[in-house]
């Protein structure tokens, strides 16, 4: 029998559905158990590797989802291939060791420290660590250098085909594909075309303006997100409060609104 969807919830994590700090999850329950009542599936998008993600949504009560890994560079759950196997993060690291030297030295890549620089950088465990070691799409670092340098080094890179994008606290390297990507293939698998979206970081901003409706997360340990498309429309939300707490709030009033365009759709 085919499941009917009221809408699919692509989140980020780091900073929207986790706190900043700490990684909890728990004030955002409520609403999860809320959207599992109502058969509206919650799908990871985030910079996070398999070997992350798979723990979290057994956690999250998502197991069995599909998820965006590694920044959209990835997905898990469709019975993608592709290059599951390491081939883009060798290539991505191959095109690293080609650079000219002034431009490698100043960017650290995950793929360049051992898991304890990775836990102190990042605040996770040390196995957690390793688990964010384990690579398949996409290159997450630290550029150290000017912006000008930053920008030679970018336009060097995706002349090799190989591509960035700025998180919430690391500048991403992979082979081009976007968590936008990655929506429509698991609409087009989950069978609805109704969508939410939240995140905190630039590299969300796709995902927002992509989704039917676009949550800001509020992460003060950054710079907010500019006005996104068609903001003054009411398309996008912004609940004050950061982290999980603004992502509970946010999606027990998309909920709401959702139930209200059922009604009034009903009603016509």
């Amino acid at each position: 029998m085919e499941v009917r969807r009221p809408f699919i919830v692509f989140t980020e994590l780091d900073g929207t559905l986790l706190d900043h700090h700490s990684y909890d999850w728990t004030p955002a329950r409520p609403a999860l158990e809320a959207l599992a009542a109502i058969g509206a599936p919650v799908i990871l998008a985030s910079s996070k590797t398999a070997a992350e993600i798979l723990p979290l949504q057994d956690a999250l009560g998502l197991t069995g989802l599909p998820a965006i890994v590694e920044n959209g560079a990835g997905v898990l759950g469709l019975n993608e291939t592709g290059e599951a196997d390491g081939a883009a993060y060798a290539r991505i690291r191959a095109t690293l060791a080609d650079l000219p030297a002034e431009l490698r030295d100043k960017f650290t890549g995950f793929g360049d420290l051992t898991a304890a620089q990775v836990s102190s950088l990042t605040g996770l465990s040390e196995p957690a660590a390793e688990q964010a070691k384990k690579r398949h799409f996409s290159e997450p670092g630290q550029w150290l250098g000017t912006v000008l340098d930053q920008a030679a080094f970018l336009r060097t890179l995706a002349d090799q085909g190989v591509y960035a994008k700025q998180g919430g606290r690391f500048l991403t390297l992979s082979l081009g594909h976007t968590k936008a990507d990655r929506m429509d293939e698991i609409c087009a698998h989950l069978g609805s075309t109704r969508t939410v979206a939240l995140g905190d970081a630039p590299n969300d901003i796709e995902m927002l303006d992509h989704a039917g409706i676009g949550v800001v997360i509020a992460n003060p340990h950054r710079a907010a997100l500019p006005p996104l498309r068609d903001e003054a429309s009411g398309r996008i939300l912004r609940p004050q409060a950061p982290g999980p707490v603004g992502w509970n709030s946010a999606m027990f009033e998309v909920m709401d609104r959702m139930k209200e365009e059922l009604r009034h759709s009903t009603d016509g």
